[in-house]
């Protein structure tokens, strides 16, 4: 029903501006037609004629309605299902999702897409450090997207470190796919046990923000960088609801977004459109899917939009880096504080193994705790505390405990590793 083509990549503005409309009729058409969810919601809105100029008249869809009911967002009978996958949870209740043939051909697309935005050629062979199983979409995408873009793919998953450093020195892959904290943590016992990495490339960084505003690394960024120096890294962002990948090109200034694949929003408190540069939540309408689309999805990850032609000659907008969720803002002491400020920072620090962060309180204040293990017994709680002091203006707790439980906590309780516990009543 949906066609894909990599030639959208170099559209004009003005080129981009028609493949939106164009794909935004279809997609309102097919889910004012087949949604329940959308057939209500959508009613007595002329889908058919409306430019992106209209997008913002639009209802928004959150991640609770398809929590209450994601049956009403089925748009195919059970026949053409052919992948049933779960969100991570993170962030409350995981959302179930179907997708059909077509939409996991759309998935292959899309990480083809981006494999070759990061520069993958059918010279590379690509490791996968990320889980294939688990009700996991974008493990599948990695893989069948890698292939399609002619690389030779490592399927290891969510393997030990002994057993990625075993597969690195037997195939000596150019390219890793990972959360970047996990690859942290492979180079440094590759740097024990004295393995190479000056094989790998390329890194395309999933799951976790390696970013700061101004497009430099942050703390987890650089500890990576300096650890793969023969390396390029690239961010990446995505999530199942919106089944698109937003990925950094060899100029590493935001991710691009696709404009036959998604159309994307940054919107305030209110949820009115914000300019370029300012930082909102980020909405999206992912284009081209059949089996459970949605329409102006609000992901609750807040970000700021990019315009302009980047170097590499494409004009699609940008999506800038992560700076938090809306709903994990900390309130503490009069500092608004995102617990992102808290990773890049603790990140960063020589000698920390692992960390995380807890909170607690009501509406009026919240409780913070930051945890670290560390390697190095030098780098105490106070030497973190006065770190904190520097980025987040504030005197926060923190505790010094074991390895085992830095990894208890941030590797034990989802797919992917958690690094903010939210048990406040409000």
């Amino acid at each position: 029903m949906f066609e894909f083509s990599l030639s959208t990549e170099f559209l004009s503005p003005d080129g981009i501006r028609e493949m939106h409309t164009k794909m935004l009729r279809k997609h309102l058409s097919f889910c004012k037609e087949r949604s329940p969810f959308y057939r209500e919601l959508l009613a007595g809105f002329d889908v058919e004629n409306m430019t992106v100029d209209d997008v913002a008249q639009l209802p928004f869809t959150c991640k609770e309605d398809v929590v209450r009911d994601y049956r009403k967002f089925v748009c195919c009978p059970q026949e053409e299902i052919r992948d049933i996958v779960f969100t991570s949870g993170s962030t409350g209740t995981p959302s179930r999702f179907v997708y059909t043939l077509e939409d996991l051909l759309r998935n292959t697309y899309n990480e083809e897409r981006c494999y070759k935005i990061a520069g993958v050629t059918p010279q590379d062979t690509i490791l996968l450090t990320c889980t294939m199983d688990r009700c996991f979409i974008a493990g599948l995408a990695y893989y069948t997207g890698g292939v399609k873009a002619g690389a030779a793919v490592l399927r290891n998953g969510l393997a030990s470190l002994e057993s990625h450093l075993w597969i690195i020195a037997e195939t000596s892959p150019s390219v890793l796919v990972g959360i970047a904290s996990f690859l942290v943590k492979l180079a440094e016992h590759a740097r024990k046990e004295g393995v190479s990495l000056e094989c790998v490339k390329r890194i395309v960084c999933v799951g976790e923000p390696i970013k700061n505003n101004d497009l430099s690394f942050n703390g987890i960024g650089r500890r990576l960088q300096d650890l793969f120096p023969h390396a390029q890294l690239f961010a990446t962002y995505a999530s199942t609801e919106i089944t698109t990948s937003f990925s950094e090109c060899e100029f590493h200034q935001g991710g691009h977004i696709p404009a036959d694949l998604a159309y994307a929003e940054i919107v305030d408190e209110e949820g009115k459109s914000v300019p370029p540069g300012e930082i909102g939540e980020v909405v999206v309408t992912p284009f081209g899917i059949t089996g459970m689309p949605l329409v102006r999805f609000r992901t609750g990850d807040m970000s700021f939009m990019i315009q302009g032609q980047c170097k590499c000659g494409r004009c699609l907008p940008r999506l800038g880096p992560i700076v938090g969720r809306k709903k994990h803002l900390l309130k503490y002491k009069g500092t608004s504080i995102y617990p992102q400020v808290i990773f890049n920072t603790v990140a960063a620090i020589a000698g920390v193994d692992n960390y995380y962060v807890t909170a607690k309180g009501s509406d009026l204040s919240d409780e913070i705790t930051v945890y670290v293990s560390v390697t190095d017994p030098s780098v105490t709680a106070e030497t973190i505390r006065a770190k904190l002091l520097v980025t987040c203006r504030a005197h926060i707790p923190v505790e010094i405990v074991s390895p085992q439980e830095t990894a208890r906590m941030v590797f034990g309780q989802s797919r992917k590793p958690q690094h903010f516990f939210d048990m406040r009543t409000h």
